[in-house]
């Protein structure tokens, strides 16, 4: 039976699309920018596992669904995100050659998470787990990802904390990067849980962390600056 905090992928699913939408619009207005792009699909994507989860909570688990949230939220949680900000700290052909490497990777994972066979006695009716996958050996694709992520997700944001935390005129976008950093952060802890059958603590995770960074985005355009990084440096959002 679905308790309460299973209701929770709902709301994230929502605050995401309007989130992702704000990221696109300001894409927009600039004209520029692949960084914003990579940050508002990465956030659309966000949404789409946990309306995979929240789909499961209202009508129950189903074999699509499960495969659609195993790639969109194990494989490509957080690596769109991260990607976004590549583009934003390093030089172009730098960020080119990331994503030549990290895209055919997560192709490859989602393709044997798609052809894995399903083990259905191991499933529960409103919870997602990827215990159900016979390859067990697809479940390892998700680390390296998830790493790759944190690294530059919350380790760019961490790195844009300390250099703006040393001028006044930059403290809000400390502020803002401390924020998206912790973020980041907060669902790679939940999805460590999944891997050992909590997956609550992924849902409170997941409307937590993107929160958290929907704040620190805010924090960190809302005054025009005229310095070298005048995008919010980690924005996942």
């Amino acid at each position: 039976m679905a308790q309460p905090v299973h209701y929770i992928p709902i709301i994230t699913t929502f605050f995401a699309i309007i989130f992702s939408t704000m990221v696109f619009i300001r894409y927009r207005q600039k004209g520029r920018g692949a960084h914003l792009l990579w940050w508002s699909a990465g956030i659309l994507i966000y949404g789409i596992g946990t309306f995979t989860e929240g789909f499961v909570t209202l009508f129950g688990w189903n074999e699509p669904i499960f495969r659609a949230w195993y790639i969109s939220g194990a494989l490509l949680g957080g690596a769109p995100l991260a990607q976004g900000t590549v583009y934003l700290l390093f030089r172009r052909k730098t960020a080119h050659i990331l994503t030549a490497i990290i895209v055919p990777f997560i192709i490859i994972a989602a393709f044997c998470v798609m052809m894995s066979p399903l083990d259905y006695t191991v499933h529960e009716p409103h919870r997602l787990s990827g215990n159900v996958l016979v390859w067990n050996w697809t479940r390892y694709f998700s680390p390296f990802i998830n790493t790759y992520a944190l690294i530059f997700l919350a380790g760019g944001a961490g790195l844009s904390a300390y250099r703006f935390m040393k001028s006044r005129k930059t403290y809000h976008r400390f502020v803002g990067n401390v924020l998206i950093c912790i973020g980041a952060i907060l669902p790679a802890i939940g999805g460590a849980f999944t891997r050992f059958g909590y997956v609550e603590v992924l849902y409170v995770g997941e409307f937590i962390g993107l929160s958290l960074i929907f704040v620190g985005y805010r924090y960190n355009i809302r005054q025009p600056s005229t310095e070298v990084h005048a995008e919010p440096q980690a924005a996942s959002g």
